[in-house]
């Protein structure tokens, strides 16, 4: 007979197995339909729910979508810091694989693309989407311009600050990340990641070549 700990445990897993189902119908409904026009209906419908179980887990819209962001911020934060940790100790190659990271179509799923701009328009607006975006962008940011520092260090380039190469490699990504958005049928992987190759040569000839 399963004891009181292990049916607490089997509780636990599905409330949280049923929260994921509901956080992924939102992102289904978000990248067809927009933030604005998803309703608590349509999550309800996309997974084959009541909205009466919605509420349950999530009381209201917009704790379901704080927690679908926060969902989406996290999975990024995760596979950023084990790319982060695979790539070793040299800021070079760390950056690197960052950057091509952000490039991987696993990342660059059209659906998730669009569940972020969407977030991103609101942010003016909403304060708490600004929090977790804020939060996000300053790990991001901070560790960007840390790999960058490490570089100037050891390259003894004095043509760029960490910070500027940091907004201008942020400022590159964010913006093929759009165009990968808006023009799926020309946009090329191995082309974005030329053009931020490029970028790196001009300003640390010694370590991108």
């Amino acid at each position: 007979m399963a004891t009181i700990a292990q049916k607490k445990s089997r509780r636990t897993a599905s409330r949280e197995a049923r929260r994921r189902q509901l956080i992924d119908a939102t992102m289904k409904c978000i990248a067809r339909k927009g933030l604005g026009q998803t309703s608590i209906g349509d999550v309800a419908t996309e997974a084959g729910l009541s909205q009466g179980i919605v509420n349950l887990h999530f009381e209201s819209k917009d704790n379901l979508l704080t927690e679908t962001l926060r969902t989406l911020a996290n999975e990024y934060r995760e596979q950023f810091d084990k790319t982060l940790e695979k790539a070793g100790p040299h800021p070079a190659d760390a950056l690197r694989a960052l950057l091509e990271m952000d490039l991987k179509p696993k990342l660059l799923d059209r659906q998730k693309l669009a569940i972020w701009f969407a977030f991103w328009g609101e942010v003016k607006s909403r304060p708490t989407y600004r929090r977790i975006c804020d939060e996000y962008d300053r790990y991001y940011d901070s560790v960007v311009e840390k790999l960058c520092a490490g570089i100037i260090d050891e390259g003894g380039y004095t043509n760029i600050t960490p910070t500027a190469a940091a907004e201008a490699l942020t400022c590159m990504t964010n913006g093929l990340w759009l165009s990968c958005l808006i023009s799926p049928q020309t946009w090329d992987r191995n082309e974005a990641l030329e053009t931020i190759m490029s970028y790196l040569r001009s300003v640390f000839p010694k370590h991108f070549k």
